[in-house]
C-alpha cells in the first residue's frame, strides 16, 4: 500500500498553511494498492517527538473501501460529516496541525493510512484518536506511512 502528498513528500516539510500557524489544513492525501480484502480505512497523524509522549493530531475513521484520497482541508470538523474523526490531543474534533514548542527542533509528523477488514469501527462517537487507533490496530490488513517534518522557531 502508498501513501502520498500533493502537498509535501516524505520526509520533507510540511507546509504552513497545513500548520498551527496557517489555516490548520489537513494536507491532501491520496493512497493506492490496498488490499482486496479492505473494508475501510483509517487515517492517523502522530507526533512522535512530542516532550511528553506522542501527541496524536487526527484520526479519521471509517473511510470508505472505495475512497483513494482526501483533499486539503478534509479534516475540518465542519461540512464534512461523511468524514467521522475523532477527538484530538488538542480536544477538538478532527485535524489539529503541526504545533510544535517553539525552539524544540523539527518535529516528525507521521501520517499512517490503515486498511481495515471491517467497514465500521465499534467506537463511541466522542472517540478520541488513540481510542480508533487501538480499535483500527485489531482490524488492520496493511499500513501504509508518510512522514512529514515542520518546526515552529
Amino acid at each position: 500500500m502508498r501513501l502520498i502528498s500533493s502537498d509535501f513528500s516524505d520526509e520533507g516539510r510540511i507546509p504552513r498553511v497545513c500548520t498551527c500557524e496557517g489555516e490548520d489544513a489537513s494536507p491532501a492525501l491520496e493512497w493506492s494498492d490496498a488490499p482486496t480484502a479492505t473494508r475501510s480505512f483509517v487515517l492517523l497523524c502522530n507526533d512522535p517527538d512530542a516532550p511528553d509522549g506522542v501527541w496524536r493530531h487526527w484520526a479519521a475513521y471509517d473511510i470508505p473501501h472505495a475512497w483513494s484520497h482526501l483533499s486539503r482541508g478534509a479534516g475540518r470538523a465542519v461540512g464534512r460529516e461523511h468524514l467521522k474523526q475523532a477527538i484530538n490531543d488538542f480536544e477538538r474534533t478532527g485535524y489539529g496541525g503541526p504545533c510544535p514548542p517553539r525552539g524544540h527542533g523539527p518535529h516528525r509528523y507521521r501520517f499512517s493510512l490503515l486498511a481495515l477488514s471491517v467497514d465500521k469501527l465499534s467506537v463511541r462517537n466522542d472517540a478520541h484518536c488513540r481510542d480508533v487507533e487501538r480499535e483500527a490496530r485489531k482490524h488492520g490488513l496493511a499500513e501504509a506511512v508518510l512522514v512529514g517534518t515542520y518546526e515552529r522557531r
